[in-house]
């Protein structure tokens, strides 16, 4: 059963009802979300990927964004990018991912950046000593554009100086790296100041992404993607003063 199924049939329609999300009807599907920030437009999401990317890191926030995309509330689109173009990536266990969006991130609205291992032959490591993806980052770093670091994938910003004197994250075996290249370390799982969101190790991948279904979409948004997951957001979202 496809998961849009499963969001309007059964305890889950009954409780999106509940919470004021109309997943059940045909009209609710063409209707804007209208969380706290009120958006109403296309949201379009552009992940990252390279070779020994880890997989988790990316799968979680792709699967949140489409479960609001899938629960007809959310106009969402998703798209996986690398820095070279369309190709084929290898992830960390040997699966393989055709590519065939082109690095577009002038398009896009979100750019998350999901890791891959930390230290010497890591897929991290080799992306940094390339440098191709750190210099198209920091190129890519403009007004209006939220850009989100997952588990190690923080340290290839750190390597284009997006995280420089920012509040952030990443995976405890990164973290005195990213403070001695002049990130301000934040001890949270999730770590907002505003445009540069961080996150720490491999699944807090999805409360960033669960984070962020809120801080656009509102609370009911974030709590309906939480009971189809069947997972509750874990830690605290440490968030710069407005």
């Amino acid at each position: 059963m496809q998961r849009r199924h499963i969001l309007r049939t059964g305890a889950v329609a009954t409780a999106a009802t509940a919470l004021g999300l109309g997943t059940s009807s045909a009209t609710a599907s063409a209707a804007p979300a209208e969380g706290k920030s009120g958006r109403t437009r296309e949201l379009c999401v552009h992940t990252v990927l390279f070779d020994d990317v880890e997989e988790q890191d990316f799968a979680g926030p792709v699967e949140v964004l489409g479960i609001l995309r899938d629960a007809g509330e959310c106009r969402i689109t998703q798209s996986f990018v690398t820095a070279d173009g369309p190709r084929t990536v290898r992830t960390s266990s040997g699966m393989y991912i055709d590519v065939r969006d082109p690095w577009a991130p002038e398009d896009a609205d979100v750019l998350l950046v999901p890791g891959g291992g930390y230290g010497k032959g890591s897929g991290v490591d080799d992306e940094i000593k390339r440098g191709i993806l750190p210099r198209a980052l920091a190129r890519a770093e403009r007004p209006g554009l939220i850009m989100g670091g997952i588990c190690t994938g923080v340290m290839l910003m750190s390597a284009a100086k997006i995280t420089r004197g920012r509040p952030c994250t990443t995976h405890f075996a990164a973290r005195e790296d990213l403070a001695d290249q002049g990130g301000k370390l934040t001890f949270g799982r999730v770590v907002d100041d505003g445009d540069l969101i961080t996150c720490g190790g491999v699944t807090s991948g999805l409360d960033l992404a669960l984070w962020l279904a809120e801080r656009l979409y509102g609370p009911k948004t974030a709590l309906l993607a939480e009971m189809i997951l069947e997972y509750e957001r874990r830690g605290t979202v440490w968030r710069a003063e407005a």
